[in-house]
């Protein structure tokens, strides 16, 4: 039996990477799938590929998501996964001294804020029946300190501590609509390519970003996904206001790389 048979799913930031992959797996399971995302063009081919519903939304608009309540008054399961790291447009300071607060704000105003009106949202259209499932894409980053990210690392780890309170208000109120965290570090996904480069030196160079990995590898998107589909099912009716690490053992402390033991 697929584990989300009709269940009306949203996932914002769903044009690629993890918010595809997330589409793709809850379809897989029967789900009825809305992606959305401010990317039109790369949201209509996602939408092609997964024969699915799209809707632009701009993450940080009350308006697009007035009208994404109007369009999907009811759903099951949401999915706040659009993020932005800061560097999407180059080389920027985001450290604790040199970050301007424009910079500041603007990582904060897509993470932080488009998390929280996605909650409001998924409330609303899940308390008439008291379920569902509200699932937020964290970071590892939001677990520890990032000294040259600090804007990303603080939306980070402030949507964790907000899938709590989104947690607790829900069961205060009687309604069995759970809300998690997933926190995920190095996935391969698009947003790493142009620090990966070409050719030879890719290799390497994802070598060096994966050293201090217990595993020596770079997550997949589809892997989150699979804990995504967890979280939104049946299943986990049970599991509500906890965070989910996905960072190849990152967290747990050191291990020596394979064939170093002594």
């Amino acid at each position: 039996m697929q584990k989300l048979s009709d269940k009306i799913c949203v996932v914002t930031g769903g044009a690629r990477g993890i918010g595809k992959a997330i589409g793709e797996a809850f379809k897989d399971e029967g789900a009825r799938i809305l992606l959305t995302d401010i990317n039109e063009v790369g949201l209509a081919v996602a939408g092609q590929e997964l024969d699915c519903e799209t809707l632009k939304l701009d993450v940080r608009l009350e308006s697009d998501w007035r009208n994404l309540s109007v369009k999907f008054p009811k759903i099951d399961v949401m999915v706040n996964n659009a993020g932005v790291t800061g560097f999407e447009a180059g080389a920027a300071a985001h450290d604790p001294q040199n970050a301007s607060l424009k910079d500041w704000r603007a990582v904060h105003e897509v993470n932080l804020d488009g998390t929280f009106l996605g909650c409001r949202y998924a409330i609303g259209a899940m308390q008439e029946r008291g379920l569902g499932s509200i699932i937020n894409i964290s970071s590892r980053s939001g677990m520890v300190g990032i000294p040259g990210a600090a804007a990303y690392a603080s939306s980070k780890a402030a949507i964790r501590n907000h899938s709590k309170t989104v947690a607790l208000y829900c069961a205060q109120r009687g309604w069995n609509i759970r809300c998690n965290s997933i926190h995920p570090a190095a996935i391969l996904t698009p947003m790493w390519e142009p620090m990966l480069g070409e050719g030879p030196a890719r290799e390497t160079a994802m070598k060096a970003m994966v050293q201090d990995t217990p595993l020596q590898r770079f997550g997949e998107a589809s892997e989150v996904a699979s804990v995504a589909v967890m979280l939104a099912g049946d299943e986990a009716s049970y599991i509500t206001g906890t965070e989910i690490t996905i960072d190849g053992g990152i967290l747990a402390g050191s291990a020596a790389a394979p064939g170093q033991e002594k």
